[in-house]
């Protein structure tokens, strides 16, 4: 039995992503996903200027006159959403905490998927795969989705996108979009994700709190790893504590973002403290750009 406190949380998401969903990102989904490929869908008389290739001769001969082949597009796809629900989601100092951005992040997504008749599965994952649900289309799926994002309570405290996309493998036969949210806090993963890539249509999304980048000035505090369970006092008014600290950070997120450009992956770095709605936006404009 659901609470009314998370049906409340599922339909305010539904209503915060409905305009973005409805007014601007429903066609840059379906400008930047194309679809499996042109199927067949009728046929005409020829006109002049139509394409000689496209005759069709067995219904010209029938008939007598000139008849040519019309296509459309294969527009059914499936969706995967693989969100990362590790203990370093549950952090947030401006804004919102990384998990309930995965959260609206995920409602999007998969609003343009089922508002273009697309099916939409979720993976939950930590260092295990928690939560699966096979692809589906409809709102009340999509709502279910939302759902299990938002209520999920997880069991283990790390990440392995190694082992998560592994599952994914498994479980997908076919070309398939995928949607990685996660703010990638784990290693040697690359292979797996170059892997997948080959074989999918991969987007990464990159969940992003500013103090992970730059460290304030808040004296003596103790800061807790969720994932390791290591716990220290640290002194954040030491200047060459937060610069080593920024420095540290950034190369990171250097090194993160150069892996994915130099493999032609696609990546956004979505942060807590900034809206999404332009970034993300911009990220499928120039996708589809590219794609023509």
């Amino acid at each position: 039995m659901l609470n009314r406190e998370l049906l409340k949380k599922v339909k305010k998401i539904e209503l915060s992503t409905r305009h973005l969903v409805n007014e601007v990102f429903g066609g840059e989904y379906h400008s930047v996903f194309k679809g499996r490929g042109m199927e067949f869908a009728e046929v005409r008389e020829y006109t002049p200027g139509d394409e000689i290739r496209t005759i069709d001769w067995n219904v010209s001969a029938r008939t007598g006159v000139p008849y040519v082949k019309l296509f459309e597009e294969e527009r059914e796809l499936t969706v995967m959403i693989m969100v990362d629900a590790s203990a370093s989601g549950a952090f947030g100092t401006q804004g919102q905490m990384k998990r309930n951005l995965a959260a609206e992040l995920s409602a999007v997504l998969a609003f343009s998927a089922v508002k273009n008749n697309d099916k939409v599965g979720l993976i939950i994952f930590t260092d295990q795969v928690e939560k699966f649900i096979p692809p589906r289309k409809g709102r009340s799926h999509v709502l279910r989705v939302i759902r299990e994002v938002l209520d999920h309570e997880p069991q283990h405290q790390g990440t392995s996108i190694n082992t998560a996309l592994e599952f994914m493998s498994r479980v997908l036969r076919k070309r398939s979009v995928i949607f990685m949210i996660s703010d990638f806090l784990d290693k040697d993963y690359e292979k797996s994700i170059k892997q997948a890539s080959r074989r999918h249509d991969m987007l990464s999304f990159h969940l992003q709190d500013p103090w992970e980048i730059d460290l304030p000035n808040l004296g003596l505090i103790q800061m807790h790893d969720g994932e390791t369970g290591e716990t220290a006092l640290v002194n954040t008014g030491k200047a060459s504590l937060r610069k080593a600290y920024g420095e540290r950070s950034r190369l990171r997120f250097n090194e993160l973002k150069s892996f994915f450009k130099s493999n032609g992956l696609d990546y956004l770095a979505i942060r807590t403290d900034i809206p999404y709605v332009d970034p993300l936006i911009s990220f499928f404009r120039k996708r589809a750009l590219r794609m023509r």
